[in-house]
């Protein structure tokens, strides 16, 4: 798992460390040191805490003037054990919703896992986006299923074309136009 780096094509366009409304604002990275763990497996010192021992993630691009994030994931999502989606909500979405973030791109290729518990952040997080919307995409088929068995598939747009999409093709302007138009078109049906 240590070689797993986060996505850096983009790194010329964005780095939430530089961008004074990130929560990783001004966090410093080494490239040699590897000090966070999911379970006893080392992970790339690239990838951010977000409190949580079993998930981490990188935001990958922001765009507060057409308010959306695009936000690569890592590790174990476990709700049930670790409470991981309080972390995710209090320490990186309302930070970012206050910064005018609306639309949120949920890359989750390396989400090995997901143990569901409670729907309440989830339901609130939705409710708190209003005009915007949460996209799942490129979750592993067994995590899509297991969010669609906890019901949270209703708060989250994801599997069909969201789990298919080579996303590293675009540019991070051109796959938020691709993801929104799906988002539509979902909502249009």
């Amino acid at each position: 798992m240590h070689e797993i780096e986060p996505f850096y094509s983009w790194r010329h366009l964005y780095a939430s460390e530089e961008d004074e409304r990130s929560p990783f604002y001004n966090r410093k990275y080494s490239e040699f040191e590897f000090s966070h763990a999911v379970y006893n497996y080392y992970i790339h010192p690239q990838w951010d805490e977000i409190g949580s021992s079993t998930l981490y993630i990188k935001i990958l691009y922001a765009n507060y003037r057409d308010g959306y994030v695009i936000i690569e994931m890592m590790g174990e999502w476990n709700d049930c054990l670790h409470n991981d989606i309080m972390f995710l909500k209090r320490n990186i979405v309302e930070p970012l919703i206050e910064a005018g973030i609306n639309k949120f791109i949920l890359i989750g290729e390396n989400v090995m896992n997901f143990h569901s518990s409670e729907d309440d952040y989830y339901q609130e997080w939705f409710d708190e986006v209003e005009d915007g919307w949460i996209v799942a995409l490129n979750f592993r088929p067994h995590v899509v299923d297991e969010f669609a068995a906890a019901r949270i598939d209703y708060y989250l747009a994801l599997g069909g074309q969201f789990n298919t999409l080579e996303w590293r093709s675009f540019s991070p302007q051109k796959l938020y136009v691709r993801i929104e138009s799906l988002v539509m078109k979902r909502l249009s049906i």
